[in-house]
C-alpha cells in the first residue's frame, strides 16, 4: 500500500494508513495550540490582529467544511438552497 499525504480542514498535511504518525502529529498540534492560548492568556491582552487571523483561519476552515459537506450530500444541500431561498422569498423587509 503506498502512503499519500492527504489534506485536511486545518490545511495540514497527514499520512493516510500510518496511525502512530498521525497520532504524534495530532499531539504536536495540540501542545502548539496549547502552547499559544497559554500565551494569550498569559499575557491578558491579545492583539486585535491575531485575533483576527484566527478568527478568518476559523471561517475559512468552516466555509471548506460546509463546502465539502454540500459535495458529499447533495440531495441534502439542494434541499437546504431551497429552503434558504423559500425564507428569503418570504422575509418582509
Amino acid at each position: 500500500m503506498t502512503y499519500k499525504p492527504v489534506r485536511t480542514a486545518g490545511g495540514t498535511a497527514r499520512t493516510r494508513g500510518r496511525p502512530e504518525q498521525a497520532a504524534n502529529r495530532a499531539a504536536q498540534e495540540v501542545d502548539e495550540v496549547a502552547g499559544t492560548v497559554e500565551e494569550t492568556r498569559g499575557t491578558g491582552s491579545e492583539s486585535d490582529a491575531a485575533r483576527r487571523r484566527r478568527r478568518a483561519q476559523f471561517l475559512r476552515e468552516l466555509t471548506e467544511a460546509r463546502e465539502l459537506r454540500d459535495r458529499v450530500q447533495p440531495r441534502r444541500a439542494k434541499a437546504a438552497r431551497l429552503r434558504h431561498a423559500m425564507r428569503m422569498r418570504t422575509f418582509r423587509w
